[in-house]
Parts: C-alpha cells; structure tokens; sequence
C-alpha cells in the first residue's frame, strides 16, 4: 500500500506541473499556443511521436498504478488509461484526432484550456504535495 500511494504521489506532482504548466502557457501566450497546435498536425512524424510518447507513459501508468481504489489516486489511473487511449489514437487515426481537436484552436478552445487545466493542476498538487 505504501509504495502504490508513493507512487501516486509521484505522479500527481508530475501532473500537477504539467497541467500548470501548460495553463500558463495558454494564459500567457495563447498566439504561441495557437501555432503550436495548428503546426502540430502539419508535421506527421511529429503527431507520431507524440503518439507514441503518450503511448509510453499511458502504458507505463497503467502497468504500475492500475488501482481502481475509491480515493483520489484512481484519477492517476484514469489519467494513465486516458493517456494510453490518446498514444494509440494519435498513432493509429491521426485524421480523427485531428478532427476532433479543431474546435481546441480557436480563440474559445485556448480560452477552455486553461479552464480545465488549473483546477486539475491544483488538485494534482494538492494530493501531490500537501496532502
């Protein structure tokens, strides 16, 4: 139990950094963002790759921290199977991803972002670091 929980809060400090991160980044540099995501899906080694590394860590999350436990550390596993499900998208239907991220490169999809990613951030690192 100790080493699952160890784990988990590994875990959700690395997430709470990315998350936060990245709502940053959309907060602060939404042009940048915008090109980010609009160039992404130009370059097909790049969504490949990115596929690829999400496949990675989503399989390594699951592999490990497979607890479908009613506490917090469930979102980790969720977090791990929703990043596994992306890698094998992004690898095997890119056209759909592709698809269905277009209304994310809007002016109204960057402005969800950082919507959605703060207060994940903040609970990440609430069950990362405080708790």
């Amino acid at each position: 139990m100790q080493g699952e929980t160890g784990l988990s809060v590994v875990i959700a400090r690395i997430a709470s950094i990315i998350y936060l991160a990245a709502a940053a980044g959309a907060l602060f540099s939404r042009s940048h963002y915008r090109r980010l995501l609009e160039d992404f899906y130009r370059n097909a080694a790049v969504v490949y790759l990115a596929g690829f590394m999400a496949l990675v860590l989503g399989s390594l999350v699951v592999s490990s921290h497979n607890l479908w436990v009613k506490d917090w550390r469930v979102l980790i596993t969720i977090l791990g199977w929703l990043a596994l499900i992306k890698g094998v998208l992004l690898i095997a239907f890119p056209g759909f991803v592709q698809g269905y991220s277009r209304p994310f490169l809007g002016e109204r999809g960057l402005m969800w972002l950082p919507l959605a990613a703060v207060p994940l951030g903040l609970l990440f690192g609430y069950f990362g670091f405080l708790y």
